[in-house]
């Protein structure tokens, strides 16, 4: 410590050591943030071959009253009526669409 002390101490060199050190520890932090997945991402949207949360080869029941009705196996009463009962949870349907 003598030396220190009889030289007139480090100067301003001091501060290069830390700023060394959080720069690579800036470094590491990015380059984890873009390599790691993270699993609490926001709900991306869906691709268009999925809906309701099923995958592309399976049908959702809405899908499949959609199918009938266009195919003309149930009439539009029966569609409006069992639509309505799909989407409870979410609000009422009448014909003219949601109520």
């Amino acid at each position: 410590m003598d030396t220190l002390a009889q030289t007139g101490g480090p100067g301003p060199w001091i501060l290069f050591f830390p700023l060394v050190w959080a720069a690579v520890a800036i470094g590491v932090v990015t380059l984890l943030r873009h390599t790691v997945p993270r699993h609490r991402r926001a709900p991306r949207r869906q691709p268009q071959g999925m809906r309701g949360g099923a995958p592309a080869g399976e049908r959702s029941p809405i899908d499949l009253l959609g199918r009938r009705f266009a195919a003309g196996e149930i009439d539009e009463d029966e569609y409006w009526r069992r639509l309505s009962v799909l989407d409870e949870p979410y609000g009422r349907y009448d014909k003219d669409g949601p109520a």
